[in-house]
């Protein structure tokens, strides 16, 4: 397994593809480009051993295409082990969209990708995430069954975000009691990065069992609606790593915990939403582990939005959903006293466990 990362500038210096150290064995990497709708877009599979690889389009104004490359390859290495530790019959895929969703987003570009996803023949399946709505899910829809996350009045399961949030809730509950030995959020100092969806609704989930939380957005307007709604203070300062709190959620783009950030850090638990936390799983995640710091692995956590979507293929109903969802809590106190026990890195842990569930079904092939 390969886990160092390379910057945008270190992959524009070796072969396109197959020598990124982020495509860590990937089974197919699709490009996809439409002249008369501007699309341009990158559709990873990483792995199908256990099933159809499945993963959100994520439309992003990416500064280069390398960084929509190097971001693509990620995100869909992370689905699989997501998929894997879920206990999901899926393997692991992800699409990026390049291009701002406030300028080029149209229901033309979204059908044109849409034909694209359906070529593959459900070797992928595509569901919303960041810039994408489950309006642009019906529209892709139209053109291809191989979508999830479709609205609730087309017989879907309708927005993955509540659920992802839910099992976000779990995955920090369980870490805060394998840090503090409860699991009461309550009185609890928690920064939440990011108040997109899933950022709000965990906002809400947790000021309603009484922490207090902060929040932190480039958008000021959404910092203003979301904390007039749940009485959250707004960070108005010059750097958020710094504070000192208990929790740290980042909610937003991944690779937070880097060089630049690990040093400030003073918090027991980070417990977020966000894909790709650590900037390299390595060198951040041992870091993690000598500073004492709780790290519930993002590709755990943040699993309910695929337990959500993957009830459209399944067939299973809400309570199904709910109850898969919980059972993050259950699994992240395991993995975080099975990394105690063997003085592994938490991230290690859970991704051992997802590769001996990968290992096994490829035994059975």
């Amino acid at each position: 397994m390969i886990t160092e990362v390379f910057t945008a500038n270190q992959l524009k210096k070796e072969a396109p593809v197959f020598g990124q150290l982020s495509f860590d064995d990937h089974e197919q990497v699709v490009f996809c480009q439409d002249k008369d709708t501007g699309l341009k877009a990158i559709i990873g599979v990483h792995n199908t051993i256990l099933g159809p690889a499945l993963g959100g389009t994520r439309m992003y104004d990416y500064a280069t295409e390398w960084d929509a490359l190097n971001d693509v390859l990620r995100l869909s290495r992370g689905m699989t082990y997501k998929a894997a530790i879920t206990g999901l019959n899926l393997g692991g895929g992800k699409a990026v969209i390049i291009g701002d969703p406030k300028k080029i987003k149209t229901p033309e570009l979204m059908k044109r990708f849409g034909k694209f996803v359906h070529t593959l023949g459900g070797t992928y399946y595509t569901a919303e995430d960041v810039g994408m709505e489950t309006s642009d899910m019906d529209t892709v829809r139209e053109v291809t069954p191989y979508v999830t996350g479709i609205s609730e009045a087309k017989g879907g399961a309708g927005n993955p975000s509540p659920v992802t949030a839910y099992g976000v809730y779990m995955g920090m509950k369980a870490a805060t009691k394998f840090a503090y030995g409860t699991d009461g959020l309550e009185g609890k100092r928690i920064l939440v990065q990011g108040i997109g969806h899933v950022g709000e609704e965990l906002v809400r989930l947790t000021s309603e069992e009484g922490a207090n939380v902060v929040i932190s957005d480039i958008n000021q307007e959404r910092l203003t609606e979301v904390s007039s709604k749940y009485g959250a203070d707004i960070y108005r300062g010059d750097d958020l790593y710094a504070e000192t709190a208990d929790i740290y959620a980042p909610c937003a783009l991944g690779a937070t915990v880097n060089n630049d950030t690990i040093d400030k850090l003073k918090v027991k638990v980070i417990a977020g939403a966000a894909n790709n936390q650590l900037a390299n799983e390595n060198i951040h995640g041992s870091l993690l582990q000598k500073k004492g710091i709780v790290y519930a692995p993002d590709f755990l956590i943040n699993a309910g939005g695929i337990i959500n979507v993957y009830a459209e293929i399944e067939g299973y109903g809400r309570d199904q959903i709910i109850a898969k969802t919980q059972n993050i809590y259950d699994t992240t106190l395991d993995i975080l006293n099975k990394a105690k026990a063997t003085n592994m890195t938490t991230n290690a842990a859970a991704i051992s466990i997802a590769e001996d569930r990968i290992t096994a079904g490829k035994n059975k092939q």
